[in-house]
């Protein structure tokens, strides 16, 4: 796996450390070709992915909005998206409780992206989507640092095809600038003019030796040019617990 640590023209040049509830000037965060040295440097330090069908979870932590919370990605101009998220403990570990968790467990938060919406109006943006259809998501990312990040996280790659052909790339990234250590999915989309659209599910994940220390609205996705914020599961930082995005 390659390190994380992140060249400052890359994220200045493509807008995705930009994290606001107003619309981004950028218009592509693509990045099917490096054009500088930054680029280049950033893509050669790019976070290697993995498929989430990969993975072996085992139970899902519990919290006071129960094992899978929702909510919708908003601005000041309506919904952009569904979030639906939790977190698990390694395979075998049933129930999944911090409180008895030992010391180190790697927890993959896990988090589930309905552009517009996932028509069901019981859950996030559901039928209240007052945005007009998306026509292009380009990312998906942490608005704040990743406290504890193990270095390992992904995508399904599956959903990824589906949603916007089989030439898709999803570029993982460390915001090292405006994040502070935040990572940043990037959603490059395959040929024929595919892009990850309306209703199309994309699932990411992370991991951290860190457990939720309650919701935050620290996630966010850039959807028609504008992007929204999301709560999810969040941890809290640990003294001592390192990032590896902080790492050379």
């Amino acid at each position: 796996m390659n390190r994380f640590t992140i060249a400052l023209p890359l994220i200045a040049a493509l807008g995705i450390a930009a994290c606001s509830d107003g619309v981004d000037p950028q218009d592509s965060t693509e990045l099917e070709g490096p054009t500088t040295d930054g680029e280049a440097a950033a893509l050669a330090n790019a976070i290697e992915p993995g498929d989430f069908m990969d993975l072996q979870l085992g139970a899902k932590i519990v919290g006071p909005q129960g094992p899978t919370p929702s909510g919708a990605m908003t601005n000041a101009e309506g919904a952009f998206a569904d979030i639906t998220s939790y977190v698990a403990c390694p395979a075998g570990m049933d129930p999944c409780d911090p409180k008895t968790a030992p010391a180190g467990t790697v927890y993959t938060y896990v988090h589930t992206i309905y552009p517009g919406e996932d028509n069901d109006p019981t859950t996030g943006s559901g039928s209240g989507n007052d945005s007009s259809d998306v026509e292009r998501a380009e990312y998906f990312r942490l608005t704040a640092p990743a406290h504890g990040f193990t270095g390992a996280a992904g995508y399904s790659k599956l959903e990824a095809q589906a949603a916007a052909g089989l030439s898709v790339d999803v570029v993982i990234t460390c915001d090292m600038v405006d994040g502070g250590g935040a990572l940043v999915w990037t959603v490059n989309a395959g040929d024929g003019g595919d892009q990850w659209a309306q209703a199309e599910p994309l699932t990411f994940y992370w991991q951290t030796t860190l457990p939720p220390a309650g919701p935050a609205t620290n996630y966010a996705i850039r959807a028609n040019a504008a992007v929204a914020t999301g709560p999810g599961p969040y941890p809290a930082a640990k003294e001592g617990v390192r990032n590896a995005c902080d790492a050379a």
